[in-house]
């Protein structure tokens, strides 16, 4: 685990607390810690730091673990810490009993990074919420403020 991870305790969430609380509820309880952060930010160094309706911030360390043939971070890595920031935007304004999965989504990579890159942050915000589907877009930058990717998603809400 880095040391700029916030979160030591992870698992996998009960169904039955997804159909319970709204998105912007659950998500907030995993960005207090009240519930446990998912399995795949620890193996992937990707965490949420901010949640607000309709706008989900996640950070993340590239590293060389994450590097592809070239020396650079895969652009598979990249497009975790987006699908995760774009469909959080998404889930934070789906209400009790109804949850997502991405069915789209587009990425545009524009610069590489690696592990001098530093920390990198990813915005998703919602562009539209419909009753059965919702887009979404987002950016990576690094502490910079240089562009790294952006990308956008097309979710589909199902009920939980």
């Amino acid at each position: 685990m880095n040391d700029c991870n916030p979160y030591t305790n992870f698992g996998i969430v009960d169904r039955k607390q997804l159909a319970q609380d709204s998105g912007l509820a659950f998500l907030t309880k995993l960005l207090d810690g009240t519930l446990p952060a998912a399995p795949f930010s620890e193996a992937s160094e990707i965490w949420p730091v901010e949640i607000a309706r309709g706008r989900v911030v996640f950070e993340g360390i590239p590293s060389h673990h994450f590097y592809n043939p070239l020396g650079t971070v895969h652009g598979g890595w990249l497009s975790t810490l987006l699908d995760s920031a774009m469909g959080c935007a998404v889930y934070s304004l789906l209400e009790s009993g109804q949850v997502f999965t991405t069915i789209e989504m587009k990425v545009n990579f524009v610069r590489p990074a690696t592990e001098r890159t530093g920390k990198l942050t990813c915005e998703g915000q919602i562009v539209h919420l419909g009753s059965r589907i919702a887009t979404s877009q987002g950016r990576i930058v690094d502490g910079t403020g240089h562009l790294i990717a952006h990308g956008s998603e097309t979710c589909i809400i199902l009920a939980a």
